[in-house]
């Protein structure tokens, strides 16, 4: 049998492996709390251990590890408030109005049948209102301002307040999510639909906690370079509950408190509900989210109960009321939103006898009211507190759990209600009802045709012009998107770009490593080496970048606090506050973060960066796709580099590691130039001309991907007179010579698969008599975007030719396209060539072994390019049948 005693005994800790200079002090403590817990009870032996732990770590400041979750109250007592400096009864009456117009411009939109969101933003108005009125800095003073991440279902709160200071009209907020006509605004915050208004696109959920992190980080590391003093910018980023599910949400936490971001503040309106139901129906959502984020090292601030119940509070002298309201699950607390205040009595007060006696000291109008409406998510002096603590805290970032009612002030029928993600719009009666509780002037005269109106006071109202004063003293309109009149970029010199033109000779020299190379040289650049910020996902020495260590520096904000332990090496490990390079660990999604702060700072902060991100291209797209969406709803710019690219390139690595379709992923994406450069030369002009559509004087909103190779090859001289079809995406690299009747094809290759085309022109002239000509298709997806315009033209009655077809006019016989990548990729082009048109392709699932070995099982290689060329030529009787059946004998295929 177990001995009764034994389980009393303390569990081993890591307490037993450091001496213990006293135990019969040790022991005295241990008796103490006995004692207490004896005499006063758990509750009060508990209180009394947190009460000395507070104490140790505030007053005595010892270093004790700190406890992951407080009691379900409020960080900030009601008397510990500060003073709100402001006219808080005007910000009620400018928040009544923001909350109307929200409600009436989606419940408008709804007979249209376009939707739209209601419950968020009434939720959330006061987490908005009081950091409009009092915290977010506009750009007008200092051309940066604040980043503010909006939480996409809120957008029509913030439609309502710029429609209140006079930044849109009535026309706008009826066209709601009907952009065509030209003069509609988009559903969620969209940078690229309403460039001016909007400066992150946030509603793909878990990619703005994400970004804004990152942002924060970026703004450190333009301050700490010496690029722009940013130090004054400070990142808020507004969050759902039920978003926080997302790993992104929570990917960077520790990199945050590690780095120490104070700049950095999260708003978590916690109002408990998903899109479908509860966060955490049996749970709470609030403990789990203070214990992770506590964790990782942030500041937590929980804004949770209205000062309604300062009373039961009060009423609660041994601890009943704050022990029940961290058992009661949040389901729970939604069905007290929703029923009466017996109902209440019985199930929350009922549990305990301590609180069964409070209860009889209240009146049901004071329960309705602590339960149904006080959250302190509601109450602006509460969420003033919560971000002046925000902004005061040094040395980590902060969040704030502010709890609030989904559904806040839009009647019964909505308040958390699990349903009232998808409700749209309200009745004529429940605006009625709306329109009390708020005690706006619309009368109900202005309902007469059935259609409900929108409110303002005026624009020379006392709320408008208190509103705009507001905005004036904290530096402009908010949000806000400014594209700062930087310029273009000084032209980069030409020695670097014109330095692979003659080739590599007898040097083998891997795609990878031209473009490394090229980089190089760019940094070196006195005018615009400083813009550059490379990023890599930890694996630098894989795309051969360990050279840049030592010259540029790794970007740590705490300098080098260690000896590297490659110190006496040429090219060792080095970290520094200005560091340039931006390695990031094994993050692809962190990577995209990164590069997206960067690639926008020309619109964040007025100052042009020009990134390039290398990554293993099987990871970046198939990864982080969602974020490369997000790069371009964001209009940012620059270079991501998919290295190791290919599907037989990477020998031995196998299936997850090869890549058969990234350019085909990258096609979707109408923001992304992608191509596939077969030569260093090639990549040279098209980084080139991308500097020059990207940062010259008619600057364009597109990034670019490039799949570059870790295959080393002899690089070619550059032809002459190649250069527009490098860019636009297919040139004839060289014509196969013959005799003039032999039969004849074009072989058309992008990237690696230049080289085995080059291989079966040879074979193709020397064992069959077929002259090739082979083509390099620097970008597929350029060239079919090219005809897709040029069909367009034609509807509109306009004469253009594809440049597809004008490159392969004349050119004799069928042609064979071959890729590294599925044949989807090639494919794009076949409906606007004339000539007979096949393809090759690594279709399927990667594999281990050698290229050659690869190549082979994919039907890729040169033989096989022979093979496929010579069925071609036999369908068109321009070679006997039977050459297919001996080729494919010969070569063993």
């Amino acid at each position: 049998m177990t001995d009764p005693a034994a389980s009393k005994l303390p569990l081993p800790s890591e307490l037993d492996q450091l001496p213990d200079r006293d135990t019969e002090e040790t022991a005295e403590w241990a008796a103490s709390l006995d004692a207490v817990t004896k005499a006063a009870g758990p509750h009060r032996a508990a209180y009394l251990m947190r009460r000395t732990l507070q104490h140790a770590e505030g007053v005595a400041g010892l270093d004790l590890p700190k406890l992951l979750e407080t009691d379900y109250v409020n960080t900030i007592p009601t008397g510990a408030e500060p003073t709100v400096d402001g006219d808080e009864e005007m910000e009620r009456r400018i928040t009544a109005w923001n909350r109307w117009n929200a409600a009436a411009m989606v419940s408008r939109g709804a007979k249209h049948g376009v939707g739209g969101h209601i419950a968020t933003f009434a939720s959330a108005a006061w987490l908005y209102e009081t950091g409009f009125n009092h915290f977010f800095r506009g750009k007008e003073a200092d051309g940066s301002g604040d980043q503010l991440y909006i939480q996409g279902h809120a957008s029509p709160g913030i439609y309502a307040r710029a429609f209140l200071d006079g930044r849109l009209t009535e026309e706008h907020l009826d066209n709601f999510r009907q952009e065509s006509g030209g003069k509609g605004i988009p559903s969620y915050p969209h940078p690229r639909r309403l460039p001016w208004l909007w400066e992150f696109p946030t509603v793909s959920m878990g990619l703005g906690p994400l970004s804004a992190i990152y942002q924060a980080r970026f703004n450190r590391y333009l301050t700490n370079r010496g690029i722009k003093d940013v130090s004054n910018s400070h990142v808020w980023a507004f969050l759902g509950d039920g978003e926080m599910d997302e790993p992104e949400s929570t990917a960077a936490l520790a990199l945050a408190s590690r780095e120490g971001l104070d700049n950095l503040t999260f708003v978590i309106n916690c109002n408990l509900q998903r899109l479908d139901g509860p966060v955490r129906a049996n749970f709470k959502i609030v403990q789990e989210l203070e214990a992770q984020f506590r964790g990782a090292g942030w500041n937590v601030v929980k804004t949770l109960w209205g000062n309604a119940w300062d009373e039961l509070f009060q009423l609660d002298t041994t601890g009943a009321l704050v022990r029940r309201l961290r058992e009661v699950p949040d389901a729970q607390v939604q069905t007290y939103q929703t029923r009466d205040a017996a109902y209440i009595r019985e199930d929350f007060f009922g549990k305990d006898p301590a609180l069964v006696e409070m209860a009889k000291l209240l009146s049901d109008d004071k329960i309705l009211e602590c339960f149904h409406l006080s959250r302190g998510g509601h109450e602006p002096r509460k969420v003033y507190a919560a971000y002046k603590a925000a902004l005061e805290h040094k040395g980590a970032p902060t969040v704030i759990l502010a709890q609030t009612v989904k559904g806040f002030t839009l009647g019964e029928g909505f308040a958390s209600k699990n349903a009232n993600h998808q409700m749209k719009k309200l009745s004529v009666d429940e605006f009625k009802t709306m329109r009390d509780l708020l005690g706006l002037p619309i009368s109900d005269a202005q309902f007469a045709d059935g259609k409900v109106p929108y409110g303002h006071p005026g624009a020379d109202s006392p709320e408008v012009r208190y509103l705009q004063e507001r905005r004036a003293a904290l530096g402009g309109p908010a949000p806000a998107r400014r594209v700062h009149p930087v310029g273009p970029l000084p032209a980069q010199s030409e020695k670097a770009f014109a330095s692979f033109d003659k080739g590599s000779g007898t040097q083998s020299v891997a795609t990878t490593m031209a473009f490394v190379r090229l980089m190089k040289d760019l940094i070196r650049d006195k005018e615009t080496g400083k813009r550059w910020v490379p990023i890599v996902p930890d694996e630098a020495r894989t795309f051969g970048m360990e050279s840049l260590f030592p010259s540029l520096g790794i970007y740590s904000p705490k300098g080098q606090t260690y000896e590297p332990v490659d110190r006496d090496q040429l090219m060792y490990y080095r970290e520094a506050k200005d560091g340039q390079i931006l390695n990031e660990g094994i993050t692809e999604a962190g990577s995209m973060a990164d590069f997206i702060a960067a690639s926008t700072s020309y619109s964040t902060h007025g100052e042009t960066m020009i990134p390039f991100y290398i990554f293993y291209s099987m990871f970046g797209w198939q990864r982080t796709a969602d974020q490369m969406w997000q790069l371009g709803d964001q209009l940012g710019k620059g270079f991501l580099v998919g290295a190791t690219a290919g599907r037989t390139t990477l020998t031995g690595e196998g299936l997850q590691h090869a890549d058969g379709h990234s350019p085909m992923i990258a096609a979707t994406n109408p923001a992304a130039l992608t191509y596939d450069p077969a030569f260093a030369y090639e990549v040279a002009a098209i980084v080139k001309d991308g500097l020059r559509r990207m940062y010259g004087e008619n600057a364009e909103d597109v990034f670019y991907y490039l799949t570059v190779y870790n295959e080393p090859m002899p690089q070619p001289a550059k032809p002459e007179g190649v250069d527009e079809g490098i860019v636009r995406g297919l040139y004839r690299f060289n014509t196969g010579e013959g005799p003039a009747d032999a039969p004849r094809i074009q072989l058309l290759s992008s990237g690696t698969a230049i080289h085995w085309a080059l291989e079966a022109q040879k074979l193709l002239a020397a064992e069959w008599g077929v002259t090739a000509d082979v083509w390099s298709a620097t970008s597929w997806t350029e060239l079919r975007r090219d005809a897709l315009e040029a069909d367009a033209a034609l509807l509109r009655g306009e004469d253009r030719v594809p440049y597809v077809r004008q490159a392969l006019e004349g050119a004799e016989g069928p042609v064979l396209a071959v890729s590294d990548y599925m044949r989807q990729v090639p494919d794009q082009i076949a409906q606007w060539v004339e000539q007979d048109y096949t393809s090759l392709g690594a279709d399927g699932f990667g594999l281990s072994d050698t290229r050659e070995a690869a190549r082979r099982h994919f039907g890729v290689d040169a033989q096989s390019i022979v093979v496929a060329a010579l069925a071609q030529l036999a369908r068109r009787g321009e070679v006997p049948a039977s050459a297919v059946k001996d080729a494919r004998e010969r070569y063993g295929l």
